[in-house]
C-alpha cells in the first residue's frame, strides 16, 4: 500500500523579494502543514499563520483545508490601508476638484451641460 503524493506550491512576497517554494506532501495534508513543511517560514521571519489569511489560487482558504494536486497556497500581508477608505478619499478629492459630480460622484457631464444651455 502506497501514500499517494501531491505535488503543490507556496507562495509569499514582500516588495522587496517573492518565494515560491514547491513541496510534496501526503494526499489529505492541510494548508497550516504544507506551509510548515515547506520551510517559507525560515525565508520570511514575518509570516504569521495567525494573523494572515491564506488563500489557494486567489481564494480564501482555511488553514485546515487539503490542497489537491498543482494547488498553488498562498501567504497574503496584512492591508496597509482599507480599499474603502482609500477610495473615498479618491472620490471626495475628485468632486472637490470638479473631476466628479458633486451630488452623484460620477464624472460630470460637461457635454450635456453644453448642450442644454444651447
Amino acid at each position: 500500500m502506497s501514500i499517494e503524493l501531491v505535488t503543490v506550491e507556496v507562495a509569499y512576497a514582500t516588495p522587496e523579494k517573492q518565494l515560491i517554494l514547491t513541496v510534496q506532501v501526503p494526499q489529505g495534508t492541510t494548508v497550516a502543514q504544507c506551509i510548515e513543511r515547506s520551510g517559507i517560514e525560515q525565508h520570511f521571519t514575518d509570516i504569521d499563520l495567525n494573523q494572515q489569511k491564506v488563500g489557494i489560487w486567489n481564494k480564501a482558504a482555511k488553514l485546515d483545508a487539503a490542497p489537491r494536486d498543482g494547488d498553488r497556497i498562498e501567504i497574503y500581508r496584512p492591508l496597509i490601508a482599507d480599499p474603502k477608505a482609500v477610495r473615498k478619499r479618491r472620490a471626495e478629492r475628485a468632486k472637490q476638484e470638479g473631476r466628479a459630480d458633486k451630488v452623484t460622484g460620477g464624472r460630470p457631464d460637461t457635454q450635456r451641460n453644453q448642450r442644454s444651455k444651447e
